[in-house]
């Protein structure tokens, strides 16, 4: 039997502390399978000033008060404080990182809640982060096997390993390991950036990408190994189209790339023990399932019509996830016998667009945020959930509708690619629809078929119990991390 491994987890957002994305429910989930598998995880993540240490259960630790460090040439203390992850199974210890310049006095993530826009000292901040978790681990006087980094956030502890802790006993065997979740998001910033991590100006070139100092970049370089969210995005993100620029980058370490497709926290997205929706179902009673149709409809001030097909879409008002063609085909779709529920933030004009066509529309909701409850009810009322994505490393609602007998109708791109097959009528095969154009047309198009399909009782109920049988829990993704990833070298 091969020995478990410690194991260092450093990320920028985790829930229950911290989300704006899957990357926080990612960073809760795979910690919880890794240490199920039988190996010690500890999580490194900021505590920003919206972090509640009360209801949060943080303490302080009286040795982590005061830990020195310099960013932009000035002397900053970070303050490491204790909590943990946990689910009927495992518990994870979490440290927690603050600081009363970079984090605690800032109620934002990435963005300043005022204005929308992003910290003007976030690349100040995050390097600060990258070297306190590295300092907290020396301190610790804890010895890991794998330092697994998480998008660009921390995209800078493998090269501040090999370049300032070349020498730390500590850190001697450690393997890196860099999950690159989404390449839209790099951590581009101005040349002058550099000076600011204290690394020496021979290094530049390192971090230089398009006249801007690019923490991505870096920790591709300098990582041990890379991987993206799904098999599919990692071929990808070679390309042009879906490479952000970073194409050729990630070419010239295309031998370090895997991809690895993300799971399912069950113990979070089970309809069956579920205490955030209306009624707990199971595919051998969808009873359940229809209550919470009609709570979902209450919701948005709907009628509530078992008869009428529900779609959902819970994602980001950005692009990428296909709020254009949302907003470009959103008559078309009021005119349909369908009711839609949208919810997310991000992007003015299509909050707009979405607010005035709920107002407009009696069978168009609009939630205009993110509201956890909100989510869970959206999965189990949807008849159908809707994900017209451009591209999409992995994708976690198209997995979390599955769980939850919600027919995913998905964009062909990346990880969807991955986990959708096209529903076959005559076979009674697949578990979604794929969105074959997307265009206005094309997505109309693709609805009706799945509105077809509704109407015909006995094969939706069929194609329900399929998907809902499907195991997307993280036990054999986390044993992918360890055996292709964790263990090389």
């Amino acid at each position: 039997m091969a020995k478990s491994l410690s194991i260092l987890f450093i990320t920028s957002e985790v829930l229950p502390f911290a989300k704006t994305g899957g990357l926080a429910d990612v960073s809760a989930a795979l910690p919880l399978a890794l240490t199920e598998l039988g190996h010690d995880v500890r999580l490194i993540i900021p505590k920003y000033g919206s972090v509640s240490e009360r209801r949060n259960r943080i303490h302080e630790i009286k040795r982590l008060k005061e830990i020195p460090m310099e960013v932009a040439g000035e002397e900053t203390i970070a303050v490491v404080k204790s909590s943990q992850v946990v689910n009927a199974r495992a518990k994870v210890q979490v440290y927690l990182v603050t600081n009363d310049k970079y984090l605690e006095p800032l109620k934002g993530i990435y963005t300043d809640p005022k204005t929308g826009k992003d910290f003007p000292n976030n690349d100040e901040r995050f390097i600060f982060f990258a070297k306190a978790a590295l300092e907290t681990c020396l301190r610790l006087g804890w010895k890991p096997d794998v330092i697994h980094c998480n998008d660009w956030q921390t995209a800078l502890i493998p090269m501040f390993m090999k370049e300032m802790y070349a020498k730390e006993p500590m850190f001697a065997h450690a393997r890196t390991v860099l999950t690159i979740h989404n390449m839209a998001y790099q951590g581009a910033f101005p040349a002058s950036t550099f000076a600011k991590t204290g690394l020496p100006e021979r290094l530049a070139p390192a971090m230089e990408h398009a006249g801007k100092t690019n923490f991505l970049k870096a920790g591709i370089a300098y990582a041990d190994a890379v991987n993206t969210v799904s098999p599919r995005y990692a071929k990808e993100i070679m390309t042009a189209e879906y490479g952000c620029g970073l194409e050729s980058v990630m070419k010239k370490h295309g031998e370090k790339l895997w991809g690895i497709v993300n799971g399912v926290d069950t113990e979070v997205w089970n309809p069956n023990t579920d205490k955030l929706i209306t009624e707990k179902y199971s595919l051998n009673n969808l009873e359940g399932k229809y209550e919470n149709k009609t709570s979902l409809g209450n919701r948005f001030v709907m009628d509530a019509d078992l008869d009428t097909p529900m779609f959902g879409m819970v994602a980001r008002l950005v692009e990428q996830k296909g709020y254009d063609l949302i907003c470009d085909s959103i008559d078309k779709l009021a005119a349909l016998p369908a009711q839609f529920v949208f919810m997310g933030e991000g992007d003015k004009k299509y909050e707009t667009v979405l607010t005035r066509a709920a107002k407009k529309y009696k069978n168009i909701g609009f939630f205009h945020g993110y509201d956890e409850e909100l989510a869970h009810l959206i999965q189990a009322g949807s008849d159908a959930i809707l994900m017209p994505s451009r591209f999409e490393p992995c994708g976690l609602n198209q997995l979390y509708a599955q769980a939850y007998g919600s027919v995913p109708v998905v964009a062909k791109t990346g990880g969807l690619l991955d986990t959708i097959e096209e529903y076959n009528p005559k076979k009674e095969s697949g578990n979604g629809f794929f969105i074959q154009d997307l265009t206005t047309e094309g997505l109309v198009a693709t609805i009706q078929k799945v509105m077809e399909l509704f109407h015909n009782e006995e094969q939706w109920e069929s194609l329900l119990k399929t998907i809902m049988a499907i195991d997307n829990s993280w036990k054999a993704s986390a044993e992918e991390y360890v055996n292709h990833l964790y263990r090389k070298g």
